[in-house]
């Protein structure tokens, strides 16, 4: 175990950057290059002390400061199939086996009912550590199912989002799932139940153009990466260069992508404040 842990900005699925939270006995801020321990990091809502940088989180992490220890985790059966057979530097399948290993989760995303100010509550959250936070078709039917959840608890529906994209190595079917969970939201709006959506850092790809911009509430992290592709892509593309802060979540406020951004500590505060304000009718 090293001593000294940094994370790195960016969107890559290298195992180096995959960690979601401080490892090691000492923690380096990659936004003010401050080192505190670990232990400082974890009691601070895994930010900064001295900068307040938001590091990576993991779902379970995000279910406890939602819940603490009263959730329960569903859909944990449903796993990723390499049923392309795909191999590009390495099989697919044993790309998942490594993934499933180091991460401890059987895919990108992690589902929970619990409750926050007595109000039910399903929470999709998706875990970078896993093949970068992917969208397959697993993915998918996890939201598709938490969307029916929801329905039959007369809970809100909340995704956590942080991911990298659609997942290259399920080709169109990862594609499908922007359509698929789009679709479905439309049962929950009918149902008169709300859907909120939390962006983090990163939230680009098929993610962005699909759920993930679509709730009823769109807020997110500080200095999030939000976009469809990345900032070295777009201005390759359009040959100019790009605004100060391009893509991270305090452009999208300004140029009204998002309703708000929020400070982790204020995160079950404030999910607490939307479900009381529109669950009135279902209380």
């Amino acid at each position: 175990m090293g001593w000294f842990t940094r994370l790195k900005e960016g969107i890559s699925t290298a195992t180096k950057l995959k960690k979601e939270t401080p490892d090691g006995l000492w923690y380096k801020c990659p936004e003010c290059n401050t080192t505190s321990t670990t232990m400082k990091v974890g009691e601070n809502f895994y930010k900064c002390p001295s900068c307040n940088y938001h590091t990576r989180i993991s779902s379970d992490q995000y279910f406890n400061i939602l819940f603490g220890d009263n959730y329960e985790t569903v859909f944990d059966d449903l796993e990723s199939y390499d049923f392309l057979e795909f191999t590009d530097l390495q099989p697919y399948t044993k790309r998942l086996e490594d993934a499933r290993r180091s991460s401890g989760k059987s895919d990108s995303i992690t589902v929970a009912i619990g409750h926050v100010d007595d109000l039910p509550l399903v929470v999709a959250a998706m875990d970078f550590s896993f093949i970068g936070g992917s969208m397959g078709s697993v993915m998918g039917e996890k939201i598709s199912r938490a969307i029916d959840l929801a329905i039959e608890e007369k809970a809100a529906l909340m995704i956590i989002s942080k991911s990298g994209g659609a997942r290259m190595m399920e080709s169109a079917f990862s594609l499908m799932q922007m359509a698929k969970t789009s679709a479905k939201l439309t049962l929950l709006a009918k149902a008169g139940l709300p859907y909120l959506s939390f962006l983090t850092d990163p939230t680009t790809g098929g993610v962005t153009a699909s759920f993930a911009m679509l709730g009823d509430i769109n807020f997110s992290e500080p200095k999030a990466l939000i976009g469809f592709a990345g900032p070295r892509v777009v201005k390759e593309t359009i040959k100019r260069d790009l605004p100060e802060g391009f893509q991270r979540s305090e452009f999208l406020l300004e140029n009204g992508f998002l309703d708000f951004i929020i400070d982790r500590k204020d995160l079950k505060e404030t999910v607490g404040k939307l479900l009381n304000m529109m669950m009135q009718r279902h209380s």
